[in-house]
């Protein structure tokens, strides 16, 4: 299973669908945004141009109301923080850096995924191996988003601009 990781779209419609044709022609089966949508209408797009599941967490921008995701069947809408269980793997997804001890606190995580810094990084610290997709917007750093494929189990960052 291939696995899209999101974050920081900040209602870049032109970026997310870019993104969302590497999705469709690379066989992702879900999506795991880690915030910063930002707008209903953004939202909206993202739930109607991919027609897969999409694991939803809230950062620190959204102008959307909590309620808003729960209208779509293909979003599965966390709040600020979600840990659970996919194929064997324990995921952990916040927005802010500084709920990565809060998400940890739920539970073992074999993979955190986060973002709001823009930067795109993989690391392995104290076990855990934590993932930031960068900023699909664009902004501060290139638009960048990750593939997890969890049959290597290694995530892979991509550059939007060489898709």
């Amino acid at each position: 299973m291939k696995i899209a990781i999101i974050s920081d779209i900040h209602d870049n419609i032109p970026n997310l669908k870019k993104c969302l044709f590497y999705c469709a022609e690379n066989d992702i089966e879900k999506i795991f945004c880690c915030g910063d949508v930002t707008n209903s209408d953004t939202l909206k797009f993202l739930a109607n141009n991919f027609q897969k599941e999409i694991y939803l967490v809230r950062g620190n921008m959204e102008l959307f109301e909590d309620k808003e995701p729960k209208k779509y069947k293909n979003i599965i809408y966390f709040g600020r923080v979600a840990r659970f269980e996919l194929e064997g793997k324990k995921i952990g997804l916040c927005h802010e850096p500084f709920l990565l001890d809060y998400v940890l606190k739920k539970g073992e995580c074999d993979m955190v995924f986060y973002g709001h810094t823009h930067k795109p990084w993989i690391e392995k610290k104290s076990g855990y191996s934590f993932v930031n997709p960068g900023t699909l917007s664009g902004v501060f750093q290139k638009a960048t988003f990750a593939v997890w494929d969890l049959k290597e189990n290694e995530p892979e960052l991509k550059i939007l601009e060489r898709m």
